[in-house]
């Protein structure tokens, strides 16, 4: 559950002594939020890994088949985020009651099992992803530290880097960032993050111009890369829907980050900023798929940014601010499942709630949570050991954004705006969107069991806890 400035326990009401300007119809603190802290709330979390996996998967569908296929993926996360924006109120888009999480507004206008089965995709998708940004940080630092070790030793060192002290490292991080109390309180990471988001996609398209200069051709081929059998060829293209799909996850969190809006602007603020991130990411994710695949053919790697190795100091910059990125990230897809879990614990035993106030020399005073530090630390340990046992990136984010893709960014939107807008059963509109939800299904299903496969096969050549580069 996201919330401005307020707990995420339950509602607060607004006593008669309570100046009223300072509270929403709700009866909860005033929510601040614009089109632009929303708007890098989106691109935060949807540009990230999706970047530095698009060259590969244009790759495996080729110079026709691949960009045809992102725009395609863009345009109906665009249309179904719409249906879901129009959600946020059950009812009137004014005042009508707001739903505070996804599951909520499932709930407010689906109900019965929906709600369930709603809420063991979201959260499970949730935190899959934070497995993944925790996988892809880590290849970031590792590639950091390959770098500058094959510099150093002129070439002459193979410099294997093993990463489970990177995954560690990114995991004692978030072990600080996760006690920040909710989503209000990481506008500034998100902002942040948004902004590292842009620097290395930047510096991916301008190595990937230089390294084309370099060729002196555009790689490639209209079909793609081929497999050693045809079925390899299958797998590969159903991977990277899968990875595509990934790459425009965000829509289970929608509500949450609409959920921080001014009011009465949630509507009409949320459409504006989803035109802006979606149009904004699905233009770096064509120009570096593009570029990519343009750059290093058939073999583009699943990380764009560890096919590089020349200049060494832009290189680091933007394998940095991906690891900055990816820890603003990590928090916007974590908090809704940290809500969730001390709403429930909290509502069973008042007393979790009570914070106390911690004093640091030199240092602005913080509140802390008993059951927060206890639940988020156990959370960020069991997810970081979790990235050693299984760091296949590309796969990892394929599986997620199979799994997620149709329910939460189709099937659910689609359902609830039926209802919401009252659309008659059998009309064409209705027809028609239930077309769009059964091809998203076959999508959908194709890019998982490509996901499953690609996870089987690494893991048979695989050794737990030995990742390297």
């Amino acid at each position: 559950m996201i919330d401005e400035n307020a707990s995420a326990a339950a509602t607060t009401t607004v006593s008669h002594h309570h100046d009223a300007s300072l509270y929403d119809d709700d009866g909860r603190p005033k929510r601040r939020g614009t089109v632009w802290t929303v708007s890098s709330h989106i691109i935060t979390a949807v540009i990230g890994s999706g970047v530095l996996s698009v060259a590969w998967s244009i790759a495996q569908l080729g110079w026709i088949a691949g960009p045809i296929i992102m725009i395609f993926f863009s345009l109906v996360t665009l249309y179904t985020s719409y249906f879901l924006a129009n959600c946020y109120r059950a009812g009137d888009p004014i005042t009508g009651k707001r739903s505070y999480t996804y599951m909520e507004a499932i709930g407010n206008i689906l109900g019965g099992k929906n709600v369930y089965f709603c809420g063991i995709i979201q959260y499970a998708n949730l935190y899959g992803t934070t497995i993944g940004y925790t996988i892809g940080a880590s290849l970031s630092m590792m590639a950091i530290t390959k770098i500058h070790c094959i510099y150093s030793s002129e070439g002459k060192d193979p410099c294997i880097i093993y990463g489970n002290r990177y995954l560690m490292g990114f995991g004692i991080i978030q072990l600080g960032f996760s006690q920040l109390p909710d989503f209000h309180n990481i506008s500034w990471l998100s902002i942040l993050a948004a902004a590292m988001s842009f620097t290395y996609s930047i510096i991916g398209l301008i190595l990937g111009i230089i390294k084309m200069a370099e060729n002196g051709t555009v790689m490639g081929t209209l079909a793609g890369a081929k497999g050693e059998l045809p079925i390899d060829k299958v797998w590969g293209i159903f991977l990277a829907l899968g990875n595509i799909a990934f790459a425009y996850s965000y829509s289970f969190i929608l509500i949450e980050i609409q959920d921080t809006i001014k009011s009465p602007f949630e509507l009409k603020t949320m459409m504006f900023a989803t035109r802006i991130s979606i149009a904004t990411t699905t233009t770096f994710y064509v120009l570096c798929g593009c570029i990519g695949y343009g750059a290093f053919g058939n073999s583009a790697p699943g990380n764009l940014l560890t096919a590089f190795d020349n200049p060494i100091w832009l290189i680091d910059i933007a394998n940095l601010a991906l690891v900055i990125h990816f820890v603003g990230a990590y928090q916007v897809y974590s908090q809704p499942l940290f809500a969730f879990v001390e709403e429930h614990a909290s509502k069973r035993w008042p007393s979790l709630e009570i914070e106390h106030k911690v004093e640091i020399p030199f240092l602005p005073s913080f509140k802390l949570n008993k059951l927060r530090l206890v639940w988020r630390s156990f959370f960020v340990v069991v997810t970081t050991f979790i990235s050693m046992l299984v760091p296949f990136f590309n796969d990892i984010m394929g599986v997620i954004g199979a799994l997620g893709f149709w329910p939460l960014t189709v099937y659910f939107p689609v359902e609830m705006y039926i209802k919401q807008m009252k659309i008659q059963k059998w009309s064409e509109k209705w027809i028609g969107l239930q077309c769009l939800s059964m091809f998203c299904l076959l999508v959908t299903l194709a890019a998982l069991v490509g996901s499953v496969v690609g996870v089987l096969l690494d893991l048979s050549k695989f050794k737990a806890f030995s990742s390297q580069l």
